[in-house]
């Protein structure tokens, strides 16, 4: 088995003492033939507590390191990862099931985030304000928050918690980190390398500084009950988002949420429609339909849909599903059974409401028989209907003509979810409509590109029911620190604001 004659070493060049870990009754399991990699022990209640305690000690020392020498961790780090890229990268494809080139790609994104937060930890500034009083100014700093606690789910592994965790070390705090239960490997072998930086790094990295909380819901609910960790930045689904996100406001805490996608891409008349097929083939069927940014919706102008539709029927029916490990694949398998199962109701109500399906089969591939291999899915519907409106983890792309702009930027808000969107088209008129106000109410919009793909430059994540929270670029960093506004009066005198008298 591909999957097992590989992982020892992976794991050795990794750093990762598996005897540590296993022993449980939760299974690692690859995507790929379904084998089980490993049994590992979930922490216990008792045990996450102890990491949280560990967590808030190294808090309370890493503070007080200045933020550009936090910033040197970081890219000590980013050193172990451009070490042992071709290592993690092909143990994320093991055990998340995604091609090799994105698995490469992946622990890519923890090095570019790891090169910015480099940069971000000289670039932590405030403001200086103008004061009414005479004699008085005021400025605005940023102080470490506390304890970051990051729950991350299957289909980026490393990347998400990456992106929070890399500003919550220069903006000077400590992270509790609990994986998904399906990819507790990659995160083992993760926190092994970042181990492996804070020795490089010396005495100023204290214990506790990354904790890596191995568990399923309950150990996810006592991360986000604790009170000591004043932020909880949580990926996965919308129904998961919604549980954090009580539970932190029930004790006033702070929440960064990136959740559901179900995202749209309008090619309108003067489309490149190469430019277009290439966009809508990647964004639709890479990593299986299994990104939060993946393009499930597709509207395409009454003018051209002829002349598109066929290509993507082409062009979906060749691609190549396989091992995901091999040279030449580009889709790989879905994560799970569930996962299966789900694409397959999906497509069911697709027929039911009217659509006309195109693929959407599984695949048997040669040596991976308990894996769940699909043919990625077109599903031409006479409107958008019910099915539209919510997000299957899975490579469906539906797709509906349309008439006029206005009602397809309408179609593109109308459902719950509220994170990437796209236009492909060569009028300036029609672009800056979709990017304006009354235009893609999404966090991300983007214009003869893919709505999958985000550059870590930029902030990323959603509106409405995606969160409405941000990571990795531009200004994402202040959500992992506190604010304060300070009055320095060096003046004799004390004037009171607002010009209010108050002698005694």
């Amino acid at each position: 088995m591909q999957t097992g004659m590989n992982l020892a070493s992976l794991l050795d060049a990794l750093g990762v003492d598996l005897a540590r870990h296993e022993g449980g009754d939760l299974q690692a399991v690859s995507p790929i033939d379904g084998a089980v990699m490993a049994r590992l022990r979930a922490d216990s209640a008792a045990a996450t507590e102890q990491k949280i305690a560990r967590a808030q000690a190294a808090f309370e020392a890493w503070r007080m390191v200045p933020a550009p020498r936090r910033g040197e961790l970081v890219r000590l780090f980013g050193d172990e990862l451009r070490a042992h890229k071709e290592e993690l990268g092909r143990l994320v494809t093991m055990e998340a099931g995604k091609i090799l080139q994105e698995g490469l790609g992946e622990v890519q994104e923890m090095i570019d985030i790891c090169d910015f937060a480099v940069g971000l930890s000289r670039q932590l500034y405030g403001l200086t304000i103008a004061s009414e009083r005479p004699g008085h100014r005021m400025m605005e700093t940023w102080h470490p928050l506390g304890v970051v606690g990051v729950i991350s789910a299957f289909n980026f592994p490393v990347a998400v918690w990456s992106w929070n965790a890399a500003l919550a070390f220069v903006c000077g705090n400590s992270v509790v980190w609990k994986p998904s239960e399906k990819t507790p490997l990659t995160a083992i072998a993760t926190q092994a390398l970042f181990e492996r930086a804070m020795r490089r790094f010396g005495n100023d990295a204290p214990d506790g500084l990354s904790e890596l909380v191995i568990g399923g819901r309950e150990a996810g609910q006592a991360l986000v009950d604790d009170p000591r960790v004043p932020l909880v930045s949580a990926t996965g689904s919308t129904r998961m988002g919604k549980a954090v996100a009580q539970r932190c406001a029930s004790r006033l805490a702070r929440s960064i949420l990136e959740l559901g996608g179900n995202n749209a891409m309008i090619v309108a008349p003067s489309a490149d429609l190469e430019l277009a097929t290439r966009a809508i083939v990647f964004s639709a069927a890479g990593t299986a339909g299994q990104r939060c940014t993946t393009l499930r919706r597709l509207f395409v102008h009454e003018s051209v849909h002829e002349q598109l539709v066929p290509r993507l029927k082409k062009a979906f029916a060749s691609l190549p599903v396989g091992n995901p490990l091999e040279a030449g694949t580009l889709v790989g398998p879905l994560v799970d059974a569930a996962a299966f199962a789900g694409m397959q109701a999906a497509l069911s109500a697709a027929r039911g409401q009217g659509g006309e399906v195109t693929g959407g089969e599984r695949v048997s591939v040669p040596g991976c028989g308990d894996g769940f291999y699909v043919r990625p899915a077109l599903a031409e519907m006479p409107a958008q209907s019910g099915i539209m409106h919510q997000e299957t983890f899975a490579p469906i792309l539906y797709i509906v003509r349309y008439r006029e702009l206005s009602e397809a930027i309408a179609w593109n808000n109308a459902v719950p979810q509220g994170l990437s969107s796209s236009i492909f088209t060569n009028d300036l008129r029609e672009a800056e409509a979709f990017l304006a106000s009354s235009g893609s109410d999404c966090g991300i919009a983007n214009v003869n590109i893919g709505p999958s793909g985000a550059e870590i430059g930029g902030a990323f994540g959603g509106e409405k029911e995606t969160g409405g929270g941000r990571e990795s670029g531009s200004d994402a960093w202040k959500a992992y620190m506190r604010r304060a506004t300070n009055t320095i009066n060096y003046s004799r005198a004390l004037p009171l604001a607002q010009g209010i008298s108050f002698d005694a």
